[in-house]
Protein backbone atom coordinates (compact mmCIF):
# COMPACT_ATOMS: atom_id res chain seq x y z
CA UNK A 1 0.00 0.00 0.00
CA UNK A 2 2.85 2.27 0.53
CA UNK A 3 4.39 2.11 -2.58
CA UNK A 4 0.72 3.07 -4.18
CA UNK A 5 1.09 6.25 -2.02
CA UNK A 6 4.37 7.09 -3.01
CA UNK A 7 3.35 6.70 -6.40
CA UNK A 8 0.78 8.77 -5.78
CA UNK A 9 2.33 11.67 -3.77
CA UNK A 10 5.18 11.50 -6.34
CA UNK A 11 3.30 12.07 -9.18
CA UNK A 12 1.50 14.96 -7.99
CA UNK A 13 4.81 16.60 -6.48
CA UNK A 14 6.32 16.10 -10.12
CA UNK A 15 3.29 17.52 -12.04
CA UNK A 16 3.24 20.31 -9.33
CA UNK A 17 7.31 20.71 -9.95
CA UNK A 18 6.71 20.48 -14.12
CA UNK A 19 4.35 23.23 -13.48
CA UNK A 20 6.70 25.77 -11.69
CA UNK A 21 9.42 24.65 -14.58
CA UNK A 22 6.89 25.33 -16.98
CA UNK A 23 7.77 21.55 -18.87
CA UNK A 24 4.48 20.16 -18.09
CA UNK A 25 3.78 20.01 -21.78
CA UNK A 26 6.83 18.04 -22.50
CA UNK A 27 6.57 15.50 -20.65
CA UNK A 28 3.95 12.63 -19.80
CA UNK A 29 2.60 11.49 -16.20
CA UNK A 30 4.92 8.34 -16.12
CA UNK A 31 8.21 11.08 -16.23
CA UNK A 32 5.91 13.36 -14.04
CA UNK A 33 5.87 10.56 -11.01
CA UNK A 34 9.47 9.62 -11.78
CA UNK A 35 10.87 13.15 -11.32
CA UNK A 36 8.68 13.36 -8.35
CA UNK A 37 10.10 10.06 -6.99
CA UNK A 38 13.74 10.95 -7.30
CA UNK A 39 12.93 14.79 -6.44
CA UNK A 40 11.38 13.47 -3.60
CA UNK A 41 14.53 11.56 -3.08
CA UNK A 42 16.74 14.36 -3.47
CA UNK A 43 15.03 16.70 -1.44
CA UNK A 44 15.18 14.31 1.90
CA UNK A 45 18.59 13.58 1.04
CA UNK A 46 19.71 17.32 0.54
CA UNK A 47 16.85 19.97 1.78
CA UNK A 48 15.29 17.98 4.90
CA UNK A 49 17.98 18.15 7.19
CA UNK A 50 18.77 21.76 6.73
CA UNK A 51 14.53 22.50 6.49
CA UNK A 52 13.15 19.92 9.31
CA UNK A 53 12.44 16.78 7.75
CA UNK A 54 8.97 16.26 9.64
CA UNK A 55 5.27 16.89 8.76
CA UNK A 56 4.84 19.88 6.01
CA UNK A 57 8.33 20.31 5.68
CA UNK A 58 8.88 16.79 4.31
CA UNK A 59 6.58 17.98 1.09
CA UNK A 60 7.84 21.05 0.72
CA UNK A 61 11.60 19.48 0.76
CA UNK A 62 10.03 16.94 -1.50
CA UNK A 63 8.82 19.45 -3.96
CA UNK A 64 12.08 21.26 -3.72
CA UNK A 65 14.13 18.57 -4.88
CA UNK A 66 11.66 17.65 -7.49
CA UNK A 67 12.56 20.95 -8.66
CA UNK A 68 16.03 20.88 -8.65
CA UNK A 69 15.97 17.69 -10.45
CA UNK A 70 14.10 19.26 -13.44
CA UNK A 71 16.59 22.52 -13.66
CA UNK A 72 19.27 19.99 -13.68
CA UNK A 73 17.44 17.90 -16.42
CA UNK A 74 16.40 21.08 -18.22
CA UNK A 75 20.44 22.16 -18.31
CA UNK A 76 21.18 18.97 -19.79
CA UNK A 77 18.40 18.91 -22.55
CA UNK A 78 18.40 22.08 -23.86
CA UNK A 79 21.79 24.24 -21.85
CA UNK A 80 19.55 26.57 -19.45
CA UNK A 81 17.53 26.21 -16.45
CA UNK A 82 15.03 27.90 -17.75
Amino acid sequence: MNLIIWLIIGGIIGWLASLVMKTDGQQGIILNVVVGIIGSWLGGWLIAPLIGGAGVMAYVSAFLGAIILLAIVNLFRRGRVR
